[in-house]
Formats: structure tokens, sequence, C-alpha cells
């Protein structure tokens, strides 16, 4: 009995605890926003009615900070706007804008501190600050929904990023809008991370990657950057059906990469499609290259790689190869390539020739476009035959042995067309 007493007793502190918890507190315009937070009680929510609130805001207890139609709380141009220093913070719905500008102290609008885990930032607009978010040792935060915009007046080197992770873990960054920024994503040292349906674009990098394992990258849009997706440093990503398009030089940057899967992206209208610099055991399948100034530019020792399946359409240059020695690709079903001029006698839709990406034909018409018209012509496909039988004149070459003669994509020329403005 003396026990069913004391269990009940227990329950009705941890019930009334919860009741206290649960409190709701209005902030109005004309009220200070920083005292309220600062009066409320760990696991309050503080909703907060539409207009302009100045303040630099310390939450150093678990809270939840609800914009109702859309309030804007202002940095005054000095610090971070919004500071979070513990663990279940929630932010929603707020504008949050005007940080200071020091890149030294990394002035952000929302600075998620070491242990700040858990934080929730969804259905706020960034704007006006150097950094949007900087998140720093704090593990299992969710970002989602969220428009961010940076100092756009300011030249790229002096602007912060748009999303900053560093040294974290279990991130989910989910269907944001970033833009006007040095890097849109730029992530350092993180782990298990998701991001998905980003929109990333008019910044320098679309994504900023590096020292970073075991993130899956899926169904965003970098597009209007200087470069869309950069890889750099990191092993076991997992990059998929994501659409890398307009970027002044490169849509997706591989560089020191091992052990990942890369598939079912769409990379057009770039410079460079894919930029691929020492890069080993992954898997390069099922992604259409269409419309690049150079398809795929391959070098330092890439090799020991899967590519199948995938389109090469329409780039000015397919592939442009380094290397001392032939790479194969295509081993097991091929690639489709759109300068192939080979036949297929037994109507298996597989060349009966292998592909070479850098013959003598191929760097001929790179340097004479006009050569395109002669492509069908004896004179070109004796010169091919010549180039074949005299090695002397050959060059190492991304060779694939089955090149598919129709492209596995079929809505393929929807991409043509999509560079960069003014390109």
């Amino acid at each position: 009995m003396k026990a069913a007493i004391t269990h009940l007793s227990g329950a009705l502190v941890l019930l009334c605890a919860g009741a206290v918890q649960a409190a709701t507190l209005n902030v109005r315009p004309g009220d200070d926003l920083a005292a309220a937070v600062r009066r409320a009680q760990p696991g309050d929510v503080l909703e907060i009615a539409r207009g302009k609130y100045q303040a630099n805001l310390l939450i150093d207890k678990p809270l939840t900070l609800r914009g109702i139609d859309r309030p804007t709380v202002s940095g005054g141009n000095q610090g971070d706007t919004i500071r979070v220093t513990v663990p279940d913070v929630v932010i929603e719905g707020l504008i949050v804008s005007d940080s200071g500008d020091s890149l030294k102290d990394q002035n952000a609008g929302i600075y998620l501190y070491p242990g700040a885990h858990r934080a929730i930032v969804r259905r706020c607009d960034l704007t006006y600050n150097l950094f949007g978010l900087w998140i720093e040792k704090a593990n299992d935060v969710l970002i989602e929904h969220n428009t961010i915009t940076g100092k756009r007046e300011y030249d790229s080197p002096q602007r912060g990023n748009g999303v900053q992770l560093y040294n974290t873990k279990g991130a989910k960054i989910l269907n944001n809008n970033i833009s006007f920024v040095r890097d849109a994503l730029y992530v350092d040292v993180s782990h298990h991370a998701l991001f998905k349906g980003n929109k990333l674009h008019h910044s320098r990098y679309g994504t900023h990657y590096m020292n970073s394992y075991y993130n899956l990258w899926e169904d965003n849009d970098t597009f209007y950057n200087r470069g869309g997706l950069a890889l750099m440093e990191v092993r076991n990503q997992e990059v998929r059906n994501n659409r890398a398009w307009g970027n002044s030089d490169h849509g997706i940057m591989l560089r020191t990469l091992q052990d990942s899967v890369i598939e079912g992206n769409v990379v057009a209208g770039n410079n460079r499609g894919f930029f691929i610099y020492d890069v080993e055991y992954i898997e390069l399948n099922n992604n259409l290259v269409v419309d690049n100034t150079v398809g795929v530019h391959l070098s330092a020792g890439s090799t020991r790689n899967e590519v199948e399946g995938n389109d090469f359409i329409d780039n000015r240059e397919q592939v442009r190869y380094v290397g001392a020695r032939d790479e194969t690709w295509g081993q097991k079903r091929g690639n489709h390539w759109s300068n192939y001029i080979g036949w297929d006698r037994n109507g298996d839709s597989i060349g009966d020739v292998p592909y070479e990406a850098n013959d003598m034909v191929d760097r001929l018409i790179w340097r004479h476009p006009s050569i395109k018209l002669l492509l069908a012509s004896p004179a070109v496909q004796a010169l091919r035959l010549v180039a074949q039988q005299f090695p002397i004149l050959r060059v190492p070459s991304v060779v694939d042995p089955q090149p598919h003669m129709r492209p596995f994509h079929e809505d393929w020329s929807q991409w043509r067309g999509k560079h960069f403005p003014g390109q």
C-alpha cells in the first residue's frame, strides 16, 4: 500500500511538472522579447505576434519560439541575432535578420552552439545575416523549410555561408531554399546526415563538403552557382537523384573520394559536368550528363570505379581524360554516347565496336566543330581506322567496350539549353 501511494505521488509530481513546462506565453509588439525569453521557464512556448522586435536573444533553456503571422527578430547588425546553447530548442515561423558582419566571430542569424542537440529550425526566413545558420557540435538537428539569403551586396569572400555544419552527427537539412551567400551549404567533419529537397543557387558553391562520412545527398537542385556540389576528402557517400545544372564551372565535383554511390543524377549545362579527381571504388551509374562543355573531366589516377548505364549526350567534349593508360567504363552493361558512330549489326542495341572518348577524330571535332558535317563520310571513317591501326597516333582514353545505341533516359532533351546566364 505504501509503495502504491509513493508511486501515485511520484506520478502527480511528474504531471504537475509537465503542466508547468507546457505554459504558453504571448509576446506582442512593444514587448521586450529578450526579457520574455529570460522570464520563461524550461519547456515554455513563446508565441510571438506579428511585428518587429529588435533583440539579440540568448536561449539557454529548452524553449519553443513560435512566430504568429511571421514576426521579425532583428539583431540590429551586431552579433548573433539568436544564440542557442542548450538542447531541445524549437524556432519556427520567424523572420530572423540583421546579424553582425564579423567573419572572425562568425556572426549568424541563428548560432547553434556546442551542446544545442536536437534543435529544430523550421519555416523561418533567415535574411541579411552574415551566416544564416552556424551549427557547431550540435547533434540530431532538424533544419527544414527555411528560406535563407545572405548580404547579397557583399563580395562573395566577405559573405558567410547559408548553413554551416561543423563537427556534427545526425543532421537533417530538408527542403530549404538558400541563395546569395558564399556557399549555400558548408559541411565539415559532419557525419550520418541527410540533405534532401534543398534548392541551392546564386552562390559560390551550392555545397562545399569536406571530411564528412556516411551522408546521403538526395533530390536536391543546385544551379546558377560557380560550382554545384563539391565533395572533397570524403568517403561513404550516397549522392542520388539530384540535379546540378547551369553552374559556371562544375556540376558535381568528386575529389579524393572513395567507397561511394553516385547515381541517378542529372548534370546539365555546366562548364564541366563531373569533375573527377583522385577517385576510387565508387559506383557512377545511371546519371544523365547532357549539354555540358565537358561532360566529365577525369584525372589524377581515378580508377577502379564502376561506371554503368550513364547517358553522355551532346556534351561538346564527352570526356577530358588525363592518364597514362586506358580507363575502361561500361564492362557490365555499357553507357550511351551520343557521338558514337559505330554500328549494331545484330540489333541488340549494343555497338559492335568499342567507344573511345579521345580518339583522333574526337580531338579534331573539338578543335573544328564543322567536321561534324562529315562524320559519316568515308574520309572520316578512314581517319578513325588509321588512328586505330597506328597506336603512335593514339592517346590513352576512356574506353567503353559495349556502348548502348540508345539513351537510357528518354526525357533527356528537356535538359538542353540550361546554361549559366550569359554563357
